[in-house]
């Protein structure tokens, strides 16, 4: 995620509108320099890989927004074979980087270049259409609040907004969408505030554990990342780092889980007889960072940022093993006609 005005330019010329979260932590995590190859999985307005580029590295850019890759190709051309921007998603890193490299880095969630523009549907602050795609194809969040029962929409409240009046939410959207379906992000948001009320000492508008959950459904955010990792893992050469920054606690629990099953970390059960335990793939991950308050300060959106990192060992990848991180099982957005009947 990119966040607040100023700085360097992060796309090639000009003034940034958005400054990388947790830019040095990151950096010193991945240690680039000359001859080190590094995926940034999520380019967005270029602050991780023009930084990287910087210190001699090539970049293997992945954005799955078409606005992204259009907006880093000055950069593109700055640096020439040292940056390939490719159009996808960060799960089809393995496929897309063609080899091993020395890092991975993500930066997960929506960019505030999405949040920002009206039009992207993102954010109710600004009055658009309720679409929230990032790559701007499947099913928008219009058709899931206008298409699912209210018990699916529930789940998806409750599950990835952890909202507690969910159920309530669910059945009101049902109910008026009867007279007039959603289309845009304001009329959503005043039908929620209507529905559970708003107290002058909130400190958050009552949609907005809505919309994360609507986000991430539509986008499949929690299990595209996880098959992010699991692709980082088997790309990574010894030796490389994975590192990871989040924004919520979703997010940061699948990534924690994640490290901690594939660094041997996790503790067994005193209970249960001691089995021999696999060869680590990662290193025992480096303790959390989370932005200082000179940052904070800077770029009120990287409060609730956390950067986790870790070494890969020479150990063979491990099977996939989505149980573990804990990804909430909801069906999919390929579903969501069968779904709505």
């Amino acid at each position: 995620m990119m966040a607040g005005p100023g700085g360097e330019s992060s796309a090639g010329g000009g003034l940034a509108r958005h400054i990388p979260v947790l830019l040095e932590a990151v950096i010193a995590a991945l240690d680039p320099a000359p001859g080190k190859t590094i995926v940034d999985g999520t380019f967005g307005a270029g602050g991780y890989t023009s930084a990287l580029l910087k210190r001699g590295a090539t970049v293997v850019a992945i954005d799955r927004d078409p606005d992204a890759i259009a907006g880093g190709q000055a950069l593109a051309a700055r640096f020439g074979d040292r940056l390939r921007l490719e159009l996808g998603r960060f799960s089809e890193m393995e496929g897309i980087a063609g080899g091993a490299v020395d890092g991975v880095v993500l930066d997960v969630g929506v960019s505030s270049m999405q949040l920002d523009e009206a039009e992207r549907g993102f954010s109710f602050r600004k009055e658009g259409p309720l679409d929230m795609r990032m790559g701007r194809e499947g099913p928008s969040a219009a058709d899931v609040v206008n298409r699912l029962k209210a018990g699916d929409l529930a789940r998806i409240f409750g599950l990835l907004g952890e909202e507690r009046h969910a159920g309530r939410i669910g059945r009101a959207i049902e109910r008026r969408r009867a007279e007039k379906p959603f289309e845009t992000t304001g009329d959503l948001a005043a039908l929620i505030e209507r529905t559970v009320g708003r107290k002058p000492t909130d400190k958050i508008h009552p949609a907005t554990r809505v919309f994360q959950a609507l986000r991430i459904f539509v986008n499949d955010e929690l299990g595209e990342l996880a098959r992010a990792l699991f692709a980082a893992e088997r790309i990574l050469k010894p030796g490389g780092v994975l590192a990871v920054v989040t924004f919520h606690s979703l997010e940061d629990r699948i990534v924690k889980r994640f490290l901690t099953a594939r660094s041997g970390t996790a503790g067994g059960s005193r209970h249960l007889p001691e089995a021999a335990a696999p060869q680590p793939i990662f290193e025992k991950p480096q303790k959390p960072v989370a932005p200082g308050k000179a940052e904070t300060e800077q770029n009120p959106r990287a409060r609730s940022a956390r950067l986790r990192a870790a070494r890969r060992t020479d150990a063979p990848a491990g099977a996939e093993d989505f149980d573990s991180l804990g990804v909430p099982a909801l069906f999919v957005t390929a579903q969501l006609g069968e779904k709505a009947r």
